[in-house]
């Protein structure tokens, strides 16, 4: 289908991406955890690339994930997510992180984020729905 023998060269697939407005960059990740309703997956020897198209942020993870008890992984044994920086219980399980990318995405304030956030039950695809 494609001739040429071997692919493309990277330089010329990175001056591509960038022509069409796409972004590519490398993150150290330390871990990433992937929490389903029934378990965890827990990559700790992860490669993660972050590919922004246009606003719109895609996150590859490569690696080999452990399975973990639903709840186990993350916990560093440091302040709680629902706890804010003075140690009051928020009430959200909603991570900042979250809220940050539905605020972004959809221009309004964290505290309405934060809101449609937790009425979609932490659904992000939904949040941003809502408030469109």
């Amino acid at each position: 289908m494609f001739g040429g023998g071997g692919g493309l060269n990277p330089r010329k697939m990175e001056q591509m991406m960038k022509q069409m407005g796409i972004d590519v960059d490398e993150i150290d990740a330390e871990e990433v955890i992937i929490r389903t309703a029934d378990h965890d997956l827990v990559f700790t020897d992860a490669d993660v690339t972050k590919m922004d198209a246009r606003g719109q942020e895609t996150y590859q993870v490569i690696g080999t994930p452990e399975e973990r008890e639903r709840g186990s992984a993350g916990d560093t044994g440091g302040a709680d997510a629902d706890t804010d920086e003075s140690g009051a219980d928020t009430g959200s399980a909603i991570p900042d992180s979250d809220i940050e990318i539905v605020a972004a995405r959809t221009g309004v304030s964290d505290d309405e984020a934060r809101e449609a956030l937790e009425a979609e039950d932490g659904d992000l695809a939904a949040a941003v729905e809502r408030l469109e």
